[in-house]
């Protein structure tokens, strides 16, 4: 298996994020917090945990917002100094926190789908193969397993498949009886939790075309020509739609229970 560093990362991070308002309103989704920290970092960091140290972030909605998030949390804890003319500045403290990172922060436009974001920063993917995943979604997912199968397989494109829990509890009955109630079971398909693995060969597939979407024409056209993968994760995943998801995974924080921490 190869070292997986020069493997770019590429997440999904402008979108409006209507189902959360309520924090969406004020920042981008990327940026809204799980026990202080942006879910994007959760998510950066699981990357990372396997080797990954190349991020491409594809901004739209407050973009700007997820650049000065990086920027100050290193500079703020030392002294600075700026030359306006000049643009340079320096500061008495280490970038990175300790995180050896390279991010590439690729303005993609505000109401771009999420194919032309990613056909967008084309130009950034030097590597034959590369991960893309969407800005609002934890999982305990091994990424070095997941790049392996990708590469056993032998096809264009590889999607992790997931099988979250049901919003609805399930009712077992007998006659017009309830026997038992469970609580919000696993869905038994699984469903596309993201956490992609891609060959370069998917760019022919997409279009910067602001309406290009992936999981429509390109992703059917990699099932029409057989070079779509599933690798299949039955451990936990959660996605961050609505702010009851929110209030969710803070709560499975809070509990240290969180069983994407690394």
């Amino acid at each position: 298996m190869e070292d997986l560093k020069n493997w770019p990362v590429i997440i999904l991070c402008g979108g409006q994020g209507t189902r959360l308002k309520e924090e969406t309103e004020f920042r981008p989704k990327p940026m809204v917090q799980i026990g202080g920290t942006p879910i994007l970092e959760h998510i950066m960091r699981t990357y990372a945990h396997f080797g990954c140290r190349k991020f491409i972030l594809c901004l739209g909605y407050k973009g700007e917002m997820i650049k000065q998030h990086f920027l100050l949390r290193d500079m703020a804890p030392g002294d600075l100094t700026i030359n306006l003319k000049d643009k340079n500045h320096s500061h008495a403290y280490k970038f990175g926190s300790g995180e050896d990172w390279e991010i590439t922060f690729a303005d993609t436009g505000l109401n771009t789908s999420t194919g032309a974001r990613i056909k967008k920063i084309e130009k950034y993917v030097k590597n034959d193969n590369f991960f893309v995943t969407y800005g609002d979604g934890v999982s305990d997912i091994n990424i070095s397993n997941l790049a392996k199968f990708h590469l056993e397989q032998g096809t264009h494109a590889t999607l992790t498949g997931v099988r979250p829990p049901s919003r609805f509890g399930l009712l077992e009955l007998e006659g017009n009886k309830v026997k038992k109630f469970r609580e919000k079971p696993l869905i038994d398909e699984h469903v596309n939790g993201g956490y992609y693995v891609f060959n370069k060969a998917v760019f022919a597939h997409l279009s910067e075309d602001d309406s290009c979407t992936l999981e429509k024409e390109p992703l059917q056209n990699l099932v029409s020509n057989n070079q779509l993968s599933i690798y299949k994760h039955d451990g936990f995943w959660h996605m961050m739609d609505t702010y009851k998801d929110y209030l969710d995974l803070n709560a499975i924080w809070d509990s240290n229970n969180a069983k994407w921490k690394v």
